[in-house]
C-alpha cells in the first residue's frame, strides 16, 4: 500500500475521523437476564455523515455496522465470519476463492457473488473518484485500471454461480484476509445503482444495506439519522442492539454535558477536560494506531534549508532536542504515549515470537530526549553544510492541539539547538494539507494512521513514489526492503516481518520522519454499554454484538 490512511492524510484531520460513539438510552426499562428491555444506543458524531456509497467514503471507522464485507473485524483485529462462509487459498497464495453464504440485503433480495464483482470494479474505475481505490493494489490489474491504463473488465475478480467469488491476486498479499474486513470490499447491488440513478446513495432510502443494521433518517444533508437492526441479516440473532441514535455535535463541551444528562452514554473528552475527568469512575481509553510526526521536505525549494535537512546530524539533533515525555503530558494533556518508532505500537507481532513490531525495531537514541548529543550532533550537521544558523518554517493546522504542539517545539528547539529560528505558520486544516502535498513547507507536522494492524500500512508510505510522502524521503535501502516485503517475500511471513523491522530501523536511524507521539483518546462511557469491540485500526467500532446491560 502507498496511499492514504483511513484515519487522515494529515494528523489535524485526525481529531474529525474518530467517528466514535457508543451508548444507552437512559431510563431503560428492565428485563430478567443481563439485558435491559430497551437495546437503544445514543452516540454522537463529530460532523455531518459525508457519504453512504462504500465506494467513496473518506473512512470506515463505524460504517462497518451497515455495510458487511467478506469478513468482519473482531477483537484485537482477529478476522471473524462475514459474507463469506468459506475461503480457500491456492498455494502461490495468488488466488482466493470465496464461498458467498446465503444472506439478503435489506430489501430481502439474495446477495451475489456478482454483486462483489460489481463493487469491485465499480470502486476502481477512475471515474468514481474513491479515496481507497489504492487498497486494491495487488489484484490482478487493479493498479493500470486506477491508473487509467485499463478497462475495469480487466480486474482481477469473477464470480462462478451464484455463490462464488474468485479473486486472482498480481502477488501474494499477506494481510488480504485483515483487507477483506473493510466495507470497502463489501458488495454493492448493480440492479439498486440502475434503479436509483443519481439518486443512489444520497439518502438513507436510496441504499441497500448488508450489516447488522440499516441506516435512517439520513437525508444527505442533516445532523441526526439512526442506525436500525437489519432484520434481514444473516447472524440477526447476535444483534442485541434495536437502534442506535446518533446527533452530531462538534463541541466536547456540548457533549460532555449531553453525557452527564444522560442523553449521551460516550463522550470523547478533549485534552483540558482529561485533567479533571482522569479520576471519574466513568472514565476510559481507546487506543488508536495513529503515530504523529514531524516530516522533513528533502527537496525544499530553498536551496540552504534543503542542504540542512538533507544532513542527518541536523535531523537527529532536531529529534534529540524533543522532550516527548513532556510534550504528551504538559502539552497534549491526555492519555497518548510516546512514540518510539513510526509504526505503532501494539499494532502487530512477530508471527515467531509474539513481540510487538514496536518493540523489537526500536533504534537507540532515534526518538529519546538527549539535548547534550543534540547539540553536539547540531554543530557537527552545521559545520558539514558550511552554516552558522538555520531558519525553517513549521507548517501545521490551527486545530488543536496542532498549535500548543508547535509553539513547544518552537520552544523545545529553538532552546536546544544554537542558532535555528523556527517560523510558524499555523492555517486551516484544508490549506495546509494543500500546501504540504505541493512540497510547500520545511517541517511539517503529521500524521498517520494504519489502514489495517499490519507494519506495511505505515511504511509503505514513506517510500519513493508514495503520493503521501511529502517530504519525498528517498533511501534507496528502505525502498528495496518494503518492496521486498511486499514482493518475493510475501509469501514467507518470518522473512517478510525480518524486512519490515530492517526497513523501520533504517527510517529511524535516517531520522526520515521524526516520530513523536501515538494517539489515546479519552472517554467517558456509560458502565452499562457492554461487547462493544473497538479495534485500534480499520474500521474501528463494531457494534454487532453490544447491548445495554440493566
Amino acid at each position: 500500500m502507498k496511499k492514504r490512511s483511513v484515519l487522515a492524510v494529515i494528523f489535524s484531520l485526525v481529531l474529525v475521523t474518530v467517528l466514535a460513539a457508543c451508548g444507552q438510552q437512559s431510563g431503560a426499562k428492565h428485563s430478567s437476564g443481563k439485558y435491559a428491555n430497551n437495546q437503544v444506543l445514543n452516540l454522537s458524531y463529530p460532523t455531518t455523515l459525508d457519504s453512504i456509497d462504500i465506494s467513496n467514503m473518506s473512512g470506515y471507522g463505524s460504517t462497518g455496522n451497515v455495510f458487511e464485507s467478506l469478513y468482519r473485524l473482531g477483537k484485537n483485529g482477529s478476522v471473524t465470519p462475514g459474507l463469506a462462509s468459506k475461503t480457500t487459498v491456492s498455494k502461490d497464495g495468488k488466488t482466493y476463492t470465496f464461498t458467498i453464504r446465503n444472506a439478503k440485503w435489506s430489501d430481502g433480495s439474495a446477495i451475489t457473488a456478482q454483486d462483489f464483482v460489481y463493487s469491485w470494479k465499480r470502486t476502481v474505475t477512475p471515474a468514481t473518484k474513491s479515496q481507497y481505490a489504492y487498497l486494491f493494489s495487488g489484484v490482478k490489474n487493479a493498479d493500470a485500471i486506477v491508473a487509467g491504463k485499463q478497462a475495469p473488465s480487466t480486474l482481477g475478480v469473477k464470480a462462478q454461480g451464484k455463490h462464488t467469488f474468485v479473486v486472482t491476486l498480481s502477488k501474494p498479499i499477506t494481510y488480504f484476509k485483515k483487507l477483506m474486513t473493510y466495507p470497502l470490499f463489501g458488495p454493492i447491488s448493480e440492479t439498486a445503482v440502475k434503479k436509483w440513478g443519481n439518486k443512489y446513495a444520497t439518502k438513507a432510502q436510496y441504499m441497500l444495506y448488508s450489516g447488522p443494521f440499516k441506516l435512517t433518517g439520513w437525508t444527505g444533508t442533516n445532523n441526526s439519522w439512526s442506525f436500525v437492526k437489519n432484520n434481514q441479516y444473516w447472524d440477526k440473532k447476535a444483534v442485541h442492539l434495536s437502534k442506535i441514535n446518533y446527533s452530531v455535535n462538534a463541541s466536547t463541551t456540548t457533549t460532555l454535558n449531553l453525557f452527564q444528562e444522560g442523553k449521551l452514554d460516550l463522550t470523547q473528552l478533549a485534552s483540558e477536560q482529561v485533567k479533571n475527568m482522569k479520576s471519574n469512575k466513568d472514565y476510559t481509553t481507546y487506543p488508536y494506531s495513529i503515530t504523529a510526526f514531524l516530516v522533513y521536505n528533502f527537496k525544499d525549494s530553498h536551496k540552504t534549508v534543503r542542504q540542512a535537512l538533507n544532513n542527518q546530524k541536523i535531523r537527529q539533533a532536531i529529534s534529540l532536542s524533543i522532550n516527548r515525555q513532556s510534550l504528551v503530558k504538559n502539552v497534549i494533556g491526555d492519555a497518548s504515549t510516546t512514540a518510539k518508532t513510526f509504526v505503532p505500537q501494539d499494532l502487530a507481532t512477530d508471527p515467531k515470537n509474539g513481540k510487538d513490531f514496536a518493540a523489537e525495531s526500536t533504534v537507540k537514541n532515534s526518538t529519546s530526549y538527549k539535548p547534550a548529543l543534540a547539540k553536539r550532533l547540531w554543530r557537527e550537521g552545521l559545520k558539514e553544510v558550511g552554516l552558522k544558523k538555520l531558519t525553517v518554517r513549521l507548517l501545521t493546522s490551527n486545530d488543536e492541539p496542532n498549535k500548543p504542539i508547535s509553539q513547544y517545539f518552537k520552544g523545545q528547539l529553538e532552546k536546544n539547538l544554537s542558532g535555528l529560528t523556527i517560523d510558524i505558520a499555523n492555517i486551516p486544516a484544508k490549506v495546509a494539507s494543500t500546501r504540504a502535498q505541493q512540497g510547500n513547507f520545511d517541517l511539517y507536522l503529521s500524521g498517520w494512521g494504519a489502514d489495517f494492524n499490519d507494519p506495511i500500512s505505515h511504511l509503505a508510505i514513506m517510500t519513493a513514489g508514495s503520493g503521501y510522502n511529502y517530504g519525498k524521503y528517498n533511501s534507496s535501502q528502505y525502498n528495496t526492503l518494503v518492496k521486498k516485503a511486499q514482493n518475493q517475500d510475501a509469501n514467507n511471513p518470518q522473512a517478510r516481518w525480518q524486512d519490515m523491522l530492517q526497513a523501520e530501523r533504517v527510517i529511524m536511524q535516517d531520522q526520515g520522519i521524526t516520530p513523536l507521539y501515538q494517539t489515546v483518546y479519552s472517554f467517558l462511557q456509560n458502565p452499562k454499554a457492554k461487547g462493544i469491540i473497538h479495534n485500534t485500526a480499520g474500521t474501528q467500532w463494531n457494534y454487532k454484538y453490544a447491548y445495554m446491560a440493566k
